[in-house]
């Protein structure tokens, strides 16, 4: 799908469309999700610091939040219009998927080529969004083409100019080939795929190790044998959040641990398995992260026994340093679950108790993470996961829920100071004359609504006050009606 968060929303906000958009978080730490290609134009691109795409931008960029729930509904749009052509799908992410169709064996480039617009046509119908298709012998290929057929294309790499293709990029495309693999190679003066493929075998495998060595050093000669087949079930479910200022205390994180356990557990509510073990993400101010990982002696759905778990491996920021995300995961996922025959004890104030549970700690200086229930996101255009992830922006619309919910009455009264605090740029709101829209710009006892849905067209922008009774929040998936 071409730059599908952005896409996704100038869909469901038609004023959006043809403008530069970016899809993130829009706090000093905020990071691009996604951007429309009006925002690359100027530069701007995913995984990029959110500051940095609108100094390049400027005035006409559109900041809006992501919106996971509405992401995960188009995706599974995309995929089922894919799955009536082709049954097996290998999903990579929310937006990219590869298919095999028994039906092109032993066809012609052209045919392969009129049979990738029909899927292109069938998606534009279904979904009124564009995707780009990419076709080769191979995984390794088509992963290459579909980032050459972009934007709005159609890119067939036939068998007789695969080779010329591979030999002249550069050798980071080649699939699993990252920034270190790729220094090392560059130190030895190899910088294309093709002077890669032409080492013999054994040296590839001294340079790069074993198995990865002889695996890259086959993709790299077009030899790509790998089949395609349906993405196996999340290892682990996770959440996590990164804070506009960092975490220096116990007091602050306690509560972000409990914030990051709720929404994990929600997607553990729709995965429908149970989990035995709780892993803490930190990650420090210097970029460095450290995970610790609690095991129960049974799987549960439980919410409190699961966070009580994620308490206890909580680290005081005043030993560890100042964090700047925290992250809770669930792992050990299984269909069997047992109830705990001592609930008191496993959901007990952390300071009132010692656990005779399983206990590993370890540091890490990864940042891959976790497998989520949903396909991890990732930026098709530029071929590499997202590092903000779709994580990130479900917990962000997780925390904003929270905020409301844990606010009371004083998030439902009608008071302006108390009203006023619910609006936010990109919230998705509903008016009983006006129907479904979103906020523009709320300040000063103030808030603009455009009015509009997938279906209508340009909407009309109207202003009220902060603390008008007609409006309210709504269900982000109402832009798509």
């Amino acid at each position: 799908m071409d730059a599908f968060f952005a896409s996704v929303e100038q869909l469901t906000r038609p004023t959006l469309r043809g403008r530069p958009v970016l899809v993130g978080g829009t706090g000093g730490r905020g990071v691009v999700a996604g951007a429309s290609y009006e925002a690359r134009v100027f530069g701007a691109r995913s995984a990029m610091p959110m500051h940095q795409a609108r100094r390049l931008i400027g005035v006409s960029a559109v900041v809006v939040p992501p919106r996971g729930a509405v992401y995960g509904v188009v995706s599974a749009q995309v995929f089922e219009a894919l799955r009536g052509r082709i049954p097996v799908l290998e999903t990579l992410s929310f937006d990219e998927a590869f298919g095999e169709p028994a039906e092109l064996a032993g066809s012609t480039a052209e045919q392969v080529r009129e049979f990738c617009e029909e899927l292109r046509a069938l998606v534009r119908e279904r979904t009124g969004l564009v995707a780009s298709v990419g076709a080769g012998t191979g995984k390794q290929l088509a992963k290459i083409a579909s980032g050459m057929a972009k934007p709005d294309g159609v890119r067939v790499v036939s068998p007789d100019e695969q080779q010329q293709l591979l030999a002249g990029l550069p050798v980071r495309k080649l699939w699993g080939i990252g920034p270190v693999a790729e220094s090392r190679l560059r130190q030895l003066g190899i910088e294309t795929v093709g002077a890669f493929a032409a080492l013999p075998e054994s040296e590839a495998v001294s340079i790069l190790g074993g198995s990865v060595g002889a695996a890259l050093h086959r993709l790299a000669r077009g030899i790509d044998d790998r089949p395609v087949t349906e993405r196996a079930e999340a290892k682990q479910i996770s959440a996590e959040n990164t804070y506009e200022t960092d975490i220096v205390t116990m007091a602050q994180l306690r509560p972000a641990i409990e914030t990051m356990a709720a929404a994990a557990h929600r997607r553990l509510e729709k995965d429908g398995r149970a989990a035995r073990t709780v892993v803490l993400k930190l990650k420090k101010s210097d970029m460095s992260i450290v995970t610790r990982s609690f095991t129960l002696p049974y799987a549960t759905t439980e919410l409190a026994t699961l966070t009580t778990a994620a308490q206890r491996s909580a680290i005081d920021p005043t030993e560890l340093g100042p964090i700047r995300l925290v992250g809770v995961g669930y792992g050990g996922l299984s269909t069997v679950r047992q109830e705990s025959l001592f609930p008191e004890l496993d959901q007990a104030p952390v300071e009132d108790l010692s656990y005779a549970g399983t206990w590993e700690a370890d540091a890490v200086q990864s940042d891959a993470w976790s497998a989520r229930i949903q396909p991890g996101p990732s930026d098709a255009e530029d071929g590499q996961p997202d590092q903000s992830g779709i994580g990130a922006t479900a917990v962000g619309d997780a925390v904003r829920e929270q905020t409301a919910q844990t606010s009371g009455g004083a998030a439902q009264s009608n008071t302006p100071t108390s009203r006023a605090t619910l609006w936010y740029p990109g919230m998705d709101v509903e008016h009983p004359e006006y129907g479904h829209g979103w906020v523009q710009g709320a300040g000063l006892g103030v808030v603009t609504v455009r009015f509009e849905t997938s279906s209508t067209g340009p909407g009309p922008a109207r202003t009220f006050a902060a603390d008008d009774i007609c409006l309210s929040r709504a269900d982000p998936l109402g832009s798509l009606r």
